[in-house]
């Protein structure tokens, strides 16, 4: 399977996203987040993950501006925070993200977590800001299949992708099934499980007949599995070295093999009981 740092894989209509991202959950903004920005720039990562959340799309921003890079060659998402939800709040929310991001537009827009009650007066203002040209593309995070089909009851448009909690320990493949079956990429947040999953025996074993890291492995099961992946850090050289995927590839029993560590084992909130 041939792949490389430029890989990218199709959302509705003609755009591309590239399948590894950079994420930037709490990094602060300031010098902090504008020098991961750039370290990941200076790497060949073209993809940025942010969101309003994150209180940091000042620094994106400027990092993104700084680097000369044209902005139809970068690809900036950023996400929609549940105080906003709503269909006029959603509306003012997009402007205040692409001010401090200093964008005309970004190339995803995410409602971040699902808030039933809001649902469908959301979507209907993300639809708008597609329809505008201030997004892309629109997508959600953290939606089971109850809260899509609540969604698309009344959607025009579905989501493009659905960004989850996603890595070995954790596969959701009953979501995995229904996004699969309705045209919603898959993107993965937290893919090393907070760290958590680095001493795991197994994918240490994987990492050493390669020559990698645990980490490397991890994130290259996920490209070949076609799964969008924004795995963060603020150090340069793990910046570097989960960009470097490229000189290996896991054979069909080792995919098989992580594909069975599944143990439903969350680091972060569970959607079906959170309420933020």
């Amino acid at each position: 399977m041939s792949m490389s740092l430029e890989s990218t894989v199709p959302l509705h209509g003609s755009i591309d996203i590239p399948l590894l991202g950079f994420g930037v959950y709490r990094v602060p903004d300031g010098d902090a987040v504008e020098s991961a920005v750039a370290s990941a720039l200076a790497f060949g990562y073209r993809h940025i993950d942010t969101a309003a959340l994150y209180r940091n799309e000042r620094g994106v921003g400027r990092a993104v501006a700084a680097s000369g890079i044209d902005r139809p060659d970068l690809f900036i998402t950023t996400k929609l925070w549940n105080s906003d939800q709503g269909y006029e709040s959603t509306l003012v929310a997009i402007d205040k993200s692409l001010a401090k991001l200093g964008l005309d537009y970004v190339d995803l827009y995410l409602v971040h977590w699902p808030k039933p009650e809001h649902t469908k007066e959301t979507w209907r203002a993300m639809e708008e800001i597609r329809q505008s040209g201030k997004a892309r593309a629109i997508g959600v995070s953290n939606f089971l299949p109850d809260h899509l089909d609540q969604l698309a009851e009344t959607a025009t448009v579905l989501p493009s992708i659905n960004q989850i909690e996603f890595h070995p320990h954790l596969q959701s493949p009953e979501l995995v099934a229904y996004c699969e079956d309705h045209n919603i990429v898959l993107e993965a947040w937290s893919p090393l499980k907070a760290g958590r999953i680095l001493d795991d025996p197994e994918l240490r074993l994987l990492a050493d007949a390669h020559g990698v890291t645990v980490p490397q492995v991890v994130l290259r099961w996920m490209l070949q599995r076609g799964i969008v992946t924004i795995p963060k850090s603020v150090t340069p050289l793990r910046i570097a070295r989960n960009a470097d995927l490229y000189g290996f590839e896991l054979s069909h029993d080792e995919v098989a093999a992580i594909n069975k560590m599944d143990r439903s084992d969350r680091v972060g909130p569970d959607p079906a009981t959170f309420d933020f």
